[in-house]
């Protein structure tokens, strides 16, 4: 098993970090007093115990995901549904990362996250078969259970100031490194280097990968996080 203490550090660093809203557009959300807890999540490659070697905090675009609607026929995906909110940016998942291309994953799939898990994360991650799949994966690697994984995540994602992408999606010749020049003026100390994105084929924005050291402080990201060079035209789908 991967040694946690880089967890408990980051709990104390992260603490010292000035409060700051998260804009993360989710827009009126409550968690459902019932929730339909998900099957074991299935494992999706091998189990890698490697080192780890920094962090990845990877946002997703709603309107982008959500787009042509056949998430919002799944009564279990509250990111598109529109049962509890309407959301802009997500949290999909912090991820440990690894030197020599591989990756921590799948060091456990349990325990299972418990309801309270589901419901105080819900607004951060609106799909609770995802919430699951990101602890067994992802987070099992780092943190003994998933309580502490998603107490990291939610520390660094309510640190964060989101970009206004809905702005952004209206300014002529929009391109990554806007994006990124944005974020980074938004969170003092957070350099362009270190957002990484994922796009489409066809250019529309679909994630930001917020890339970290093992002391959980923003570094450059890899150039296989980094994605896009800054001078690709960039579309951001609204769909709000």
């Amino acid at each position: 098993m991967i040694p946690r203490a880089p967890v408990l550090i980051a709990l104390a660093l992260i603490a010292l970090v000035p409060a700051a809203p998260a804009l993360a557009q989710a827009y009126q959300c409550r968690a459902p007093a019932a929730i339909d807890v998900p099957p074991p999540p299935r494992q999706d490659g091998p189990s890698t115990r490697v080192p780890i070697t920094g962090y990845t905090l990877a946002i997703s675009w709603s309107p982008e995901f959500c787009r042509g609607g056949k998430a919002a026929r799944d009564p279990g995906n509250f990111q598109c549904n529109g049962q509890i909110g309407r959301f802009g940016f997500v949290l999909h998942g912090l991820w440990p990362e690894g030197g020599n291309g591989k990756y921590p994953q799948w060091c456990a799939v349990s325990p299972r996250p418990t309801l309270q898990d589901y419901q105080g994360n819900l607004c951060m991650t609106p799909v609770p078969w995802l919430l699951e799949h990101e602890w067994a994966k992802h987070g099992s690697c780092m943190a003994k259970t998933p309580e502490g994984y998603f107490k990291v995540s939610r520390i660094l994602w309510q640190s964060l100031r989101l970009p206004d992408a809905d702005r952004l999606s209206r300014q002529s010749g929009l391109t990554a490194g806007h994006l990124r020049r944005e974020f980074a003026a938004r969170n003092p100390g957070f350099p362009v280097a270190a957002v990484g994105l994922v796009v489409s084929g066809g250019g529309w924005l679909r994630e930001i990968l917020l890339c970290y050291g093992k002391d959980f402080k923003p570094k450059a990201c890899s150039r296989r996080r980094f994605g896009p060079k800054n001078d690709l035209p960039l579309k951001i789908w609204r769909g709000l």
